[in-house]
């Protein structure tokens, strides 16, 4: 499944890693997450890998924790892999790198 939000998508990788293809932005992260919702959210197990990022602000954070807030309501599991250093810096300042499940292959 690929569909374009704001220039941005998801898509599932060979890997079966779900990517994020663009960026995550104010503008994309409302159309990609409702496509998150309607296409992913009922996986039991979700890696949600960033290698394809081009560009985020704040606004990646927040979809970020919204997709974990989501997978722990819904009793699922969800890994998020290989995030920009911009984006972990920002979960360094809030402390989310301790909450999130973040991975870097």
């Amino acid at each position: 499944m690929a569909r374009q939000a704001h220039g941005s998508r998801l898509q599932v990788a060979a890997s079966g890693r779900l990517e994020v293809h663009g960026e995550l932005s104010f503008s994309s992260v409302p159309g990609l997450w409702k496509e998150y919702m309607a296409g992913f959210a009922e996986r039991a197990d979700v890696d949600l890998d960033l290698c394809r990022l081009e560009r985020s602000d704040s606004a990646g954070v927040a979809f970020l924790v919204a997709c974990f807030r989501e997978a722990a309501r819904a009793g699922h599991n969800i890994r998020f892999f290989n995030l920009p250093a911009q984006m972990l810096a920002v979960a360094r300042v809030s402390s989310l790198d301790e909450v999130l499940p973040l991975h870097t292959d």
